[in-house]
């Protein structure tokens, strides 16, 4: 498992041959970018990681110490409402920073030591019911293949005619489809939004079957991330499984207004922020043949999600594109290692600087939907797929199972 973490890490050169020529120099690989970026944006550091981490905790710890002692206390039964609902806004806030930086653990780009990342990172994911273990699998899997269709766990859209077949329509018939309503449109966000991450992690439902280290299971959360013996998983990490299982176990019956308000905001955000850096009508996926490290950790976005992003959850939203090239690289030294390689990327570094999240998930909501090769007739291995327009499909209950349900 350690050996594998490290995979995207140990290319040397890989020279990026991007399907579309002129957008990035040949020449430059992995080791140009890295030799480009200064060494201590590769170090982290224990009182910069640990100011981070106490300032989180401490607002968190405060917010709802001061939710529990005052809020039950208003009388005006509106006004009551109106404070529980803005605690659990805030309150989401802090904990999805919180979250992120368990997500910083996972890639051992928190503490220059390994067992104190993996420890702090247990307790940060299992207080907001991620099972940390399973999840730094899967993502470690997620960030060796990105935007790889065979093999990538995240948002893996459909070919031209799996989205036809959901659709129960003739394949030549797909350009006469028009968008959903926006009633519809709107729906489907807001059930991605709540239910995404949770269902995620019971079903892995966006990932790809070539994701699994064994036939998909049909069997009800044969490939989740909560049974040892998932598909998702070795056999040799079954015990790390079941040991995140028991760090979120005792998290369940906490206060409702407390706690559940501020996870779902928890689930929204982690959901959106990765929905959009992964979802765009200008990025590329790529099939196993055409598909290298470099294409596909490229074929990401960065957004500005203002003071939220910057403060509040550690720029993971503003500089992911670097974060995919680079795990290792602590959050507090992103910006920099981002500037330092944006002009060796030139045209194939992605950023969407202007506009609200809202817009951006709605964008791609309705221009996201399957896509196709931009040339049809080359070869596999010569060609990229990028994102088409229409109605939404069916939404699926399991992994690469769906249903009828709006």
């Amino acid at each position: 498992m350690r050996e594998e973490i490290n995979t995207h890490l140990d290319f040397d050169s890989h020279p990026a041959q991007l399907v579309k020529p002129g957008m990035i120099n040949p020449e430059v690989g992995v080791k140009q970018l890295r030799e480009a970026i200064p060494e201590h944006c590769f170090k982290s550091s224990y009182s910069l990681s640990l100011y981070y981490l106490l300032r989180d905790s401490l607002l968190a710890r405060t917010l709802a110490l001061v939710a529990f002692r005052l809020v039950p206390n208003i009388g005006f039964t509106p006004l009551r409402w109106v404070a529980w609902a803005s605690y659990g806004y805030i309150q989401g806030l802090v904990c999805t920073g919180i979250w992120v930086l368990g997500h910083e653990c996972g890639h051992m780009a928190f503490f220059p030591s390994r067992y104190l990342n993996d420890a702090i990172g247990f307790i940060l994911h299992s207080s907001l019911l991620t099972p940390y273990f399973a999840w730094q699998s899967t993502h470690r899997r997620h960030h060796i293949y990105a935007n790889n269709l065979a093999k990538d766990h995240n948002y893996v859209p459909p070919v031209r005619e799996t989205y036809a077949s959901s659709l129960l329509l003739d394949v030549q018939k797909l350009e006469e489809l028009t968008e959903d309503s926006p009633l519809i449109i709107l729906t489907r966000i807001i059930l991605q939004q709540v239910l995404g991450f949770p269902w995620y992690l019971l079903t892995n439902i966006t990932a790809s079957p070539g994701s699994l280290h064994r036939e998909k299971s049909t069997k009800w959360l044969g490939n989740s991330h909560f049974l040892p013996w998932s598909t998702l998983f070795r056999p040799e990490e079954a015990h790390l499984i079941l040991i995140s299982n028991l760090g979120i176990g005792y998290r369940v019956d906490m206060v409702l207004l407390l706690y559940l308000q501020p996870y779902m905001w928890v689930n929204h955000w982690f959901v959106a922020i990765t929905y959009l850096h992964h979802t765009h009508p200008k990025l590329p996926k790529y099939e196993n043949e055409a598909w290298t490290f470099l294409r596909g950790a490229t074929a990401t976005v960065d957004r500005d999600f203002g003071w939220i992003g910057k403060y509040m959850f550690h720029g993971v939203i503003e500089f992911h594109v670097i974060h995919h090239l680079f795990s290792r690289i602590p959050f507090y030294h992103a910006e920099e290692a981002t500037n330092a390689i944006i002009p060796l990327l030139g045209d194939s570094y992605h950023a969407e600087k202007s506009g609200s999240y809202i817009y951006g998930i709605w964008e791609s909501f309705t221009k996201c939907q399957w896509i196709e090769p931009d040339k049809p007739d080359a070869e596999p291995k010569d060609r990229a797929m990028w994102y088409k327009a229409g109605p939404s499909p069916p939404p699926e209950t399991s992994m690469g199972r769906k249903a009828w349900i709006i």
